[in-house]
């Protein structure tokens, strides 16, 4: 019997195999979660091939979480495919600029592209978990995926300060839910080598970091240790946890120079 049997589980932002979104779907349902994924545009096709590779395929809803109807409906899109109410929610969505708001460009970066990576990267946790909390029983888990923002890191630039901003909104997630007995909870990943890190100019030097701090060591194509921490989190294993960031990434953050 896994740790999530017979939970119900949405998974948003996968987009290619290489995604930790990918590897939290595949252990979800091996530890016997009921999984629904959701992709947004241009993504849903990448997604759906994805997907298509699992030994179970999960359904798959189209969820723009910029878009109030796509919100708004996501109760009705759920019960569609769920019995039970919802269990716990993974949020896996960031977005800004690569051009504008990334690689070295902070000082110049336009109010308009630094409000649009705020809300896709930050707001968005809190407009899909109240999205969704007419769902969420009691005891849920929302998980949230960031790159530990107490720093600044080169070339991260403005996602840097949105996953500060999602950081943030954790917490107070956790402050304002937790009567409701919903945990929110944050995995602060390792560099993972995925469509979005790809994105970032100058992106590859992490890997050098990593490569040169990470006590553990880091392999930057295995997306499987955060996902794991992902799937634990949403589990009973964790009941009193909540507005914790759980560092997966080789112990590099625990690292002087």
């Amino acid at each position: 019997m896994g740790i999530l049997e017979g939970k119900n589980i949405l998974v948003t932002g996968v987009t290619m195999r290489t995604s930790i979104a990918y590897a939290v779907v595949d252990i979800a349902q091996q530890e016997g979660a009921n999984v629904v994924v959701s992709a947004a545009g241009r993504a849903v096709r990448p997604a759906e091939r994805a997907v298509a590779k699992l030994s179970k395929v999960p359904p798959l809803i189209e969820l723009d979480i910029t878009n109030p109807e796509h919100l708004e409906a996501l109760p009705t899109m759920l019960g569609a495919h769920f019995d039970g109410g919802l269990d716990g929610i993974v949020h896996s969505i960031a977005y800004a600029d690569p051009e504008k708001a990334l690689g070295g460009a902070f000082l110049e970066t336009d109010w308009e592209t630094v409000s649009q990576a705020m809300q896709i990267s930050a707001y968005s946790l809190q407009s899909l978990t109240m999205a969704a909390k007419p769902m969420l029983n009691r005891g849920a888990g929302v998980v949230g995926l960031t790159f530990d923002a107490r720093v600044s890191w080169p070339a991260y630039d403005w996602m840097g300060v949105a996953k500060a901003a999602l950081e943030s909104t954790s917490r107070y997630l956790a402050r304002y839910l937790g009567p409701d007995g919903i945990r929110v909870n944050l995995v602060a990943a390792g560099p993972v080598d995925t469509v979005a890190k790809k994105a970032i100019p100058g992106a590859s030097s992490f890997n050098d970091i990593w490569a040169e701090r990470a006590p553990l060591s880091w392999d930057a194509a295995d997306a499987v240790p955060s996902a794991k921490a992902v799937v634990a989190l949403l589990s009973d294993w964790f009941p009193a946890t909540t507005g914790e960031m759980v560092h997966v990434d080789g112990g590099l953050h625990s690292t002087g120079a």
